[in-house]
């Protein structure tokens, strides 16, 4: 692939940074809240209708949510 032809994807991070600190809380919240349904469902044997990886991209988000946040606060300190 050229770099004529090579699509530019926007990072996620990068969408995630351009939300208030506040919107990241309520975001980081919801997101923990999801993982916590999906892992009792998957320990309970009733995630098998639906995408298993879930889990893996919502940890991802978590983390992804996490760092956008600490650096936000950085300056903050600094």
């Amino acid at each position: 692939m050229s770099a004529k032809t090579k699509k530019k994807h926007p990072s996620k991070a990068g969408k995630m940074r351009e939300l208030s600190t506040s919107d990241i809380q309520v975001e980081l919240a919801k997101s923990r809240q999801e993982l916590l349904d999906l892992r009792i469902r998957n320990a309970t044997g009733q995630l098998t209708g639906e995408n298993p990886l879930r889990i893996r991209t919502l940890r991802r988000a978590i983390a992804r949510l996490n760092t956008v946040a600490a650096e936000k606060k950085a300056p903050a300190k600094a």
